[in-house]
């Protein structure tokens, strides 16, 4: 190896790591592998990346990597097992949905998260319903960016904060590289991950193709999943680029269906649903232009468009009323189809402004948002009596809406640089929200006319002190809101009233913590948080004049999570030799949140019930994960343990339904294992076990798709991959 080479290397390491300290020989600079510069990768967002800042935000960082995760299922709890207190659900075994939230919020396909694939926003529809039905593969992400709710003045609505799935790029030393994996596993699991990617010229380009399929854990629970991606870059010049992206994820999954408390008891892995079907696809094609006017000045501008629907067929019912022949019709019971279709476009300019005030740098970003979306609802349509995925309609849909959405919005921040050590950093968002719904519901009979526009501003500040050592100290709060949703004004029926004056959720988040790190060997994040979530909306019961008792919509009352997130991360072989060829890894990452109400009432039975005191649902007070992981040479293993403590899944904080929709998530703990090891420098072998003690748990209930009833966890599954990348 030349001198050049040597001095490369250690320059790669240093700057990487942020840690390394010059070496006493080249002999030992040239000791530490590549697995050293993974876990030396920073835990936290810097200051300044791009056209953002996050200064004095609660930010993460996390890499998925084989061997510390189970890439090919797409294991939540294993890749985000780093971020304290993210309440993990999971609807199937195979990853097919990522349903994560936090400090209160709702984890149903992380309706309350601003979910972002390079930049731009993948929820379905970001005011209306912002649920997640895009899937990436785990396989083909670099980073992910998370910025809890203080994400909400430079990203938009969402108390629970913005994930940012960072794509893999094509290596810019080659013209072609290429990228496969196959892997199996129990239940006939088989996925197929392959992406190509190069450079050539003032031209790169990335492309992968990813499937997933199996039988399920359960009977009727069977999937077929695709994704696909490609990205073509075209830089210009030495200041600009312009990229073209389109992305799309569909699959068919059967749906098992929900169970009782007693026949979860009796049998876990039983299903009473054959004929229940979910299919989503989505389309996301877009448009990406940076420029950087000089080494101060950055320009940012993101178009893109989802165009996709959303679609199932299923015999709905409690899961105590099984779907067999129906005795008076002598067939089965024809199937309800439900169908939405999505078309909604958003283009976000973002400028970065660095400039000299007084004899320190401060920093200024703005931006501007268009977003216009609709979505097309159709539901309650009377289907066939067949068993196979047939959305064929036999009557029309009793629900026909057109839902518009239009948003426009603004945000200026700054990070002011007090002192060398010492900044803060204000922030102010303003939003226009115009809603408008037309249609029929209840067969037609009865219309629906809507329109609600709203405006309003958030507001936030940041801190942050930089330590000598290295550590710092920062706090953070932030307004954030959650615009009520398509669901809270339009009624399933004609006795149900909706307030006129219903409002958007709003409430504010605050954070306070410390991190940093000694070395390569020890970090740390330690943080307190206050969210306070008002206005939540729901149905009271009310009398008329003429003594007739109906539903009314509104919002119901406030909450409160607070709570303390702690991570910490350890070398234990390093820590004593730094130069040690192997290691062993420890991490935890704990929480507490109590989560409750303050006020406010709900219906129940007919009657209105008070929720003050009551657990906020789908909050538990305790999630900790702890994770140990071995790195020696070509080999990387992890082991973590899981445990959640019991939650509500309403806010009645029900103990028990006959029928399993509502009633308490009991406790769970769960232990996975992961394994990768490399060898002939481009090919790697896989292996995976989760739950791997076969623990009999659940994470949630429900009362709607895709149950009702209790959504059993899979029990003790397996895989294994052969990997190649030339």
């Amino acid at each position: 190896m030349t001198n050049f080479y040597k001095v490369t290397l250690l320059a790669i390491l240093t700057t990487a790591s942020g840690y390394v300290q010059a070496q006493k020989s080249v002999k030992d600079t040239l000791r530490l592998d590549s697995v050293i510069i993974k876990d030396a990768r920073p835990k936290n967002l810097p200051n300044i990346q791009g056209t953002y800042i996050f200064a004095g935000k609660r930010t993460h960082l996390l890499y998925p990597d084989e061997g510390k995760a189970n890439l090919a299922n797409n294991t939540a709890r294993m890749v985000f097992a780093k971020v304290p207190g993210l309440n993990v659900w999971e609807m199937d075994g195979a990853g097919l949905q990522l349903n994560i939230g936090n400090r209160g919020t709702d984890p149903h396909r992380s309706i309350e998260m601003n979910m972002r694939q390079n930049g731009y926003s993948t929820n379905s529809d970001a005011f209306g319903y912002p649920e997640n039905h895009y899937n990436v593969p785990f396989q083909a992400i670099s980073e992910i960016q998370f910025v809890r709710g203080s994400a909400a003045l430079q990203f938009g609505p969402q108390f629970g904060g913005m994930v940012n799935y960072k794509i893999k790029e094509g290596d810019s030393t080659r013209v072609f590289g290429f990228e496969s994996e196959q892997s199996a596993g129990s239940n006939n699991f088989f996925n197929s991950f392959n992406a190509v990617g190069g450079k050539v010229g003032k031209v790169s380009y990335y492309a992968f193709y990813s499937t997933r399929r199996g039988d399920g854990w359960r009977p009727n629970a069977a999937f077929d999943y695709h994704s696909y991606y490609a990205n073509i870059k075209y830089q210009f010049n030495s200041k600009g680029s312009v990229a073209l992206q389109f992305s799309r994820s569909d699959y068919v999954q059967q749906i098992a269906g929900g169970l009782t408390d007693a026949q979860f008891e009796a049998d876990n892995r039983q299903s009473f649903r054959a004929r229940n079907f979910f299919n989503p696809e989505i389309n996301i094609p877009a448009l990406l232009f940076n420029y950087a006017f000089s080494s101060n000045t950055k320009l940012e501008v993101i178009s893109n468009v989802i165009l996709g629907q959303r679609n199932s067929v299923q015999f709905i019912n409690t899961p105590n009323i099984k779907d067999t022949v129906n005795t008076s019709l002598k067939t089965f019971t024809p199937r309800q189809v439900d169908r939405d279709y999505y078309a909604g476009f958003t283009t976000e300019a973002r400028l970065l402004h660095t400039y000299k005030l007084g004899d320190l740098n401060s920093t200024f970003t703005t931006g501007v948002r268009y977003f216009e979306e609709t979505t097309k609802r159709r539901q309650k349509g009377v289907g066939t009596i067949a068993s196979d995925f047939d959305l064929t309609l036999v009557k029309p849909y009793g629900i026909d809406l057109r839902l518009h959405s239009l948003n426009y919005a603004a945000f200026a921040e700054n990070i002011f640089q007090v002192t060398p050590e010492f900044t803060v950093t204000p922030g102010v968002r303003y939003e226009v929200i115009k809603s408008t719904t037309s249609g029929v519901i209840n067969n037609a009979t009865f219309p629906i006319g809507y329109k609600g526009n709203r405006n309003f501003p958030l507001f936030g500040t940041g801190l942050q002190y930089q330590l000598h050592n290295g550590s710092q100290f920062y706090g953070n709060i932030s307004q954030a809101y959650r615009p009520y949703l398509y669901a809270a004004v339009t009624p399933a029926d004609n006795l149900t009233i909706i307030d006129p004056n219903i409002k958007d959720s709003r409430g504010y988040d605050i954070d306070l913590g410390y991190r940093g790190h000694i070395s390569t060997v020890f970090n740390y994040d330690v943080n307190g948080f206050y969210v306070y979530y008002g206005n939540r909306a729901g149905t009271l019961t009310q009398v008329d004049a003429q003594n007739v008792s109906h539903l009314f919509l509104t919002n119901i009352g406030n909450g409160v999570a607070k709570g303390i997130e702690a991570y910490a991360e350890v070398s234990l072989l390093r820590s004593f030799n730094q130069h040690a060829g192997s290691d062993i890894r420890l991490f935890n990452s704990l929480a507490y949140t109590h989560g409750r109400y303050t006020s406010g009432s709900i219906n129940a039975s007919g009657k209105n019930i008070s929720l003050a005191g009551n657990n906020l649902e789908n909050v538990p007070d305790w999630i900790n994960r702890t994770g140990l992981t071995f790195l020696s040479g070509p080999v990387s293993s992890t082991l973590q343990l899981s445990y959640t403590s019991k939650s509500f899944s309403d806010a009645n904080n029900t103990v028990f339904n006959a029928t399993g929709a509502t009633g308490i998530v009991p406790a769970y703990h769960v232990v996975d294992w992961a394994f990768n090891y490399s060898f002939l420098k481009n090919y790697h072998i896989s292996a995976n076990i989760n739950n791997l003690f076969n623990a009999k748990y659940f994470t949630r209930r429900i009362n709607m798709y895709p149950g009702p009833g209790i959504l059993p966890a899979d029990g003790r599954t397996f895989n294994i991959g052969f990997g190649v990348k030339l």
